[in-house]
Formats: structure tokens, sequence, C-alpha cells
């Protein structure tokens, strides 16, 4: 667990936090350039003093001003990856990884090299490397240091696209099996939806939303920070059925559920969904025949305007949906909230 209650000022710019954020998963931090992110982890790992208060981290103090107590980065026992993969030159893999690695790391060697696929690459230089490879080196090295928290600052952000979709399965397998926490600043919507967990939004050095990612993502909070074209909704759903005769798979969304086209998932698992506001529909009774697979029942939560449009969020049990539909749609059909409509969905637009 870590306990974040401090205040600090670098020139104009001034970061105020008091949150407490897990101690496991993937923690994203998110803000647009000059929010407050960077500062932020550097205060967490030593770069940086805070002015006001403390930072503890498993209830070690890392920093308390008040008290004028400062613990030294080296004795944090956090792991830090960069934008760039700052490796040795001079070093192999194998010695960039073993560089600054405990004894008590050392049986877990071999399974961070298998996890982040690197095996392979263990006697090659770093300039023979692509970036993704030199960013897995970077994590596995991080990792190796037997750290109790690792942060992780845009480490996809030099990478162009098929590097950057290279990474993300590793990033994502690293989450699920290893029990270390991870904070990860992004700007990249992309990237959050891929990996977190819960997501911290930064603006302007202050936290304007901290929760769990649907929850955030769903929220108004969110809407200024999503391009027209990304609003949507992001919902953690259940693998119920895979259809007899359809390349079709049926998900549970609460007592509803959702036809997507066929996923290579195992019945019973889990797994996070993106609904465009624009793919959503509203009707005012359930069609009786469509080629529209999916019809949830839903309630209208609150409806406002956005440069020409109407933005509209649907509570679907407990969970948050969103759709956009035009100004004559809302008036025709006397859209407003605490109504029970249906909301639409085409199966093909539904991305898992």
């Amino acid at each position: 667990m870590l306990e974040l209650n401090f205040v600090q000022t670098l020139g104009d710019h001034r970061l105020v936090i008091n949150e407490t954020l897990p101690g496991q998963g993937i923690t994203a931090v998110f803000g647009v350039s000059g929010a407050g992110k960077t500062s932020l982890i550097n205060a967490i790992s030593g770069l940086t003093h805070p002015q006001q208060g403390r930072i503890v981290l498993n209830d070690r103090v890392l920093s308390d001003a008040e008290n004028k107590r400062f613990l030294a980065p080296e004795k944090r026992r956090i792991g830090y990856v960069f934008q760039d993969a700052r490796l040795f030159p001079h070093y192999r893999v194998r010695g960039n990884l073993k560089y600054g690695m405990p004894r008590s790391a050392a049986g877990q060697f071999d399974k961070l090299v298998a996890l982040l696929g690197i095996e392979p690459l263990l006697e090659r230089f770093p300039w023979s490397l692509s970036g993704g490879e030199k960013q897995r080196v970077a994590i596995g090295r991080a990792l190796l240091t037997a750290p109790e928290l690792l942060l992780l600052d845009e480490p996809l952000a030099s990478l162009d696209i098929p590097r950057k979709r290279e990474l993300l399965p590793y990033l994502q397998r690293l989450a699920r099996e290893i029990n270390i926490p991870m904070l990860y600043v992004s700007h990249s919507l992309e990237e959050i939806v891929h990996l977190a967990d819960k997501v911290l939004v930064l603006d302007g050095g202050e936290v304007k939303a901290f929760g769990n990612l649907e929850a955030v993502w769903g929220s108004s909070v969110m809407h200024p920070w999503l391009p027209k074209e990304q609003q949507s909704s992001v919902l953690k759903v259940t693998v119920m059925e895979h259809h007899p005769h359809y390349s079709m798979t049926a998900l549970a969304l609460g007592d509803q559920h959702l036809w997507v086209n066929k996923l290579d998932k195992p019945l019973q698992s889990s797994l996070r969904i993106r609904i465009q506001a624009s793919d959503v529909s509203l009707v005012l009774q359930p069609p009786v025949n469509s080629s529209i697979r999916n019809v949830l029942r839903a309630k209208v939560a609150q409806c406002f305007d956005d440069e020409g449009q109407v933005e509209v969020q649907l509570e679907v049990g407990s969970r948050i949906l969103w759709a956009r539909i035009s100004p004559w749609a809302r008036d025709e059909l006397s859209i407003k909230p605490g109504q029970w409509l249906y909301a639409q969905i085409k199966s093909v637009s539904i991305t898992a």
C-alpha cells in the first residue's frame, strides 16, 4: 500500500495529492503534459523532495517533511523504468539484468526472463536490440532489484505502434503473474484501457478522479480528456457461452448479455470490452425484428449537449454505458434523466 499525502512546488508547478494506492495490480496515472504525472513519481522515487506531507510505502516512511525524514532513493526498494531504456552499453543483456540484483532475487531470474521473452537476447549488447526489446530488458532489470513498487514513466512513449503492440502483452502477463504493484504513467488512453486496474487522473497538479478503471472511465470527469471519436465505455464482462452454430460469443454484463464476434477465451474468464458512444443507439421499446443482436435495458442517468451532439449516460445495472445521439433524437424520444429505455449495440462494433 502506498500512502500519498504531500505538497510539492517546482517553479510555477504545484502538486497536491492525498490518496492511498493499492498494494497490487496496475494503477495508471493519466493526464496531459504538465498535469504533474512525472512530478508525482519523482517524489515517490526520491528524486525530488516534497515541501510538505508524507509518503509511506508498506508502513515504511519514505518522506516526512515535517519531521525532516527522507529515505535515499537507493534505499526505497522502488524500481524505476524510464521512457528510454537507459541500459549499460558495455554490458550484454545478462549483465544489465544482473546489475543491482540482490542474492535474494537470483531465484527469480529465469522466471522473469521467461515472462518477458528475453532469453534469446541474453548474450546480445543493447545496440543490437529493438526499442521494444530494450524496454523489456529495462523492465526485467528493475524487477530483479526486488522492489516493493515498480514505477513506469511512459515506457512505451518512444516506441512506434508495432513495438507498442509487441510490449503490451508482456506487461499484461507481468501484472497477472508477479505480486508487485505498478504505477504506470501515461497519456495514452489505449495503454490505460489495456493495462490499468485503477486510474488516477491529474490535472494542473490536482487529483480529479481516482478509482477502478471502469468507474473512472464511465464518469463525466473523463469526457474532457477523450477526443470526440474516442468517447466510449469500458466494461468488465464474463464469457458465458460460445454459440453452437454461429461464430459468436455471449458475454455477461450483470444479468444481461452481449453477443460479440467469437473470442478465443474459456468460459467464465473475465475480460474488458470497449464500446464507442457513437455505436450505441436508443429506442423506447425493444425491436421485434432487427439485425442488431444486442438490446440492453438501461436507465438514463444524465444527458447534456456537447458540440452539437447529445451525450447520454446510461445505467445498465451497476455499470455505466455512454451513447451519443443527435438533439433531434433526444427531443423526439423525450429523453430525460430517470427514464427507462433500451440501448442497441451492433456485435461487430464491440472491441474486446
